[in-house]
């Protein structure tokens, strides 16, 4: 029967980080102590006055339906937490909340993009980007910058992939999955190339905004000759430890939002009532939680740079935000362990986990075959136990 499903779903491939999560789950089933360092979602728990803002949500009856475009005093909050924080200013009509980011992506792609349109796509990058133009009908165009660029494309790499048929720019920072962040002098400079390219929205993916080790984030939309080309795309679930909460937003010109929120209306609705009044203070009430958690991010950071820096193959950069690290692995590739041959990122990938038991996901997935990613949002007792485990199961292979 499987042939009677749409090309639309033919053209998809299933996530592979929540493939890899899946198999990981299985092994742990079976008993097998399983260390996992394949999802992006932080070990923290949601603060507690963002908790107890969702029980007196409850016990106020915030039960029904909300606007599409979620509650008037969440769409505030947002914009004053953009003004304040960002130091751009919008208004709550140019604001539309969803059921996280990653819907907030998919609604902008697919207000877009259409049929035989392009839309440039920095490699490494998250998985899903890729598979939602291709559901909007679009085409995927992908500029590589590896680790020897720090995974951040150059203004000449991005002049050379605009065509006519540029719709979109997609550009992550704070990145998945590599953690790399484009200062406020690099993107300005590839601002600059945009503004001879006027049919081009800027789709600036900030959901990792807060957790930044270089001190500031800078964003597109701080530049005011390019701000009404530019969607932001961010929410509550890495800053604020809401990943269940299922709250995102963008923020962008109105005639986009408008045409996001037909289409949201036609097959989401407004995102939840309750999760909606968290984030509401998530975003207005105190933020000492969101520092004290980009602390323990970046003591990570540090501690599994050290460490996989001591492991013999792997070449290794230090990331500058968000909570993976994306190492270069090719040097094991033609290697084997008895019968086991890796030949590409993947392949190590499960080899990390059948032998290693460590989960991690293979950078072909995010177009990067020669790398794989892990996330170190975990204890640091789980970190320091997983390189142990990854460093003696790579020197297996011969």
């Amino acid at each position: 029967m499987e042939t009677m499903l749409s090309e639309r779903m033919n053209r998809l491939s299933p996530s592979a980080t929540l493939a890899m999560s899946q198999r990981s789950g299985e092994l742990k089933a079976q008993g097998i102590d399983i260390i996992n360092m394949s999802v992006g979602e932080p070990d923290f728990n949601t603060p507690e006055h963002i908790k107890e803002a969702a029980i007196q949500a409850v016990r106020d009856n915030y039960s029904r339906y909300s606007p599409v475009p979620g509650y008037p005093a969440l769409r505030q909050a947002i914009v004053e937490k953009l003004k304040r924080e960002n130091g751009v200013d919008y208004t709550p009509a140019q604001i539309l909340c969803s059921n996280g980011a990653k819907q907030s992506v998919c609604n902008t792609i697919m207000a877009l993009v259409g049929e035989g349109d392009e839309v440039i796509i920095p490699a490494p990058y998250w998985v899903s980007y890729p598979q939602m133009v291709l559901l909007a009908d679009g085409t995927p165009v992908y500029i590589e910058a590896g680790i020897e660029q720090d995974f951040k494309i150059t203004p000449e790499q991005l002049e050379a992939a605009i065509t006519p048929k540029t719709r979109a720019l997609i550009l992550c920072s704070p990145s998945n999955p590599t953690g790399a962040v484009y200062s406020r002098k690099e993107l300005e400079a590839l601002k600059n190339v945009l503004l001879k390219h006027e049919r081009v929205i800027v789709i600036a993916d900030e959901i990792y905004e807060h957790i930044n080790y270089i001190g500031e984030h800078a964003s597109m939309a701080q530049f005011p000759d390019i701000k009404e080309r530019v969607v932001i795309i961010n929410g509550v679930s890495k800053a604020y430890a809401m990943t269940g909460w299922r709250i995102g937003f963008i923020a962008a010109p109105e005639w986009i939002v408008k045409a996001c929120n037909k289409l949201q209306g036609q097959y989401t609705s407004g995102p939840c009532s309750v999760s909606q009044k968290a984030a509401e203070m998530a975003f207005a009430g105190p933020q000492e939680c969101v520092e004290e958690m980009r602390q323990a991010f970046e003591r990570r950071k540090n501690l599994i740079v050290r460490l996989a820096r001591e492991i013999p193959g792997l070449e290794v950069n230090d990331p500058q935000g968000a909570f993976y690290l994306f190492p270069k692995c090719s040097s094991f590739f033609g290697k084997r362990d008895g019968e086991r041959l890796i030949n590409t990122s993947s392949d190590l990938a499960m080899y990390l986990l059948e032998v290693g038991h460590v989960a991690t996901v293979g950078g072909d997935a995010f177009g990067s075959p020669e790398c794989f990613r892990m996330s170190y949002a975990t204890s640091d007792e789980n970190i320091v136990e997983a390189m142990r485990r990854i460093k003696e199961t790579l020197a297996r292979l011969k």
